[in-house]
């Protein structure tokens, strides 16, 4: 049986190469459903936040080097970013609420 919270988990899926196709093997299985804990799953997204924003980075000074073939690939880069920084913010507005909630309780 598994516990209420190693139900939960975050859509941790692998960044594609920006050009390369990725099959449905590519999104399943998150860290979570491996086994992960929390404080695992939490940081391997913001791992993967970090690499997301690195690739957008280096997109954007190929772009405004001229060395950016396609400039379709940075605009979708920058895009994945912003979301996935979004949803981050909005994920850590969420547990920060829930915090203040539970401290609100009285005992």
């Amino acid at each position: 049986m598994t516990s209420p919270i190693g139900g939960i988990s975050f859509p941790v899926m692998p960044t594609p190469a920006i050009g390369s196709v990725a099959g449905p093997e590519a999104t399943t299985g998150t860290a979570a459903a491996q086994g992960g804990d929390f404080a695992s799953v939490l940081a391997a997204s913001l791992d993967q936040l970090q690499a997301t924003q690195s690739a957008s980075d280096s997109l954007a000074t190929q772009a405004a080097t001229g060395d950016l073939r396609d400039v379709h690939d940075y605009m979708i880069a920058a895009n994945e970013a912003k979301l996935a920084t979004e949803m981050v913010v909005t994920i850590k507005n969420k547990a920060v609420d829930a915090f203040t909630e539970i401290m609100r309780m009285p005992v």
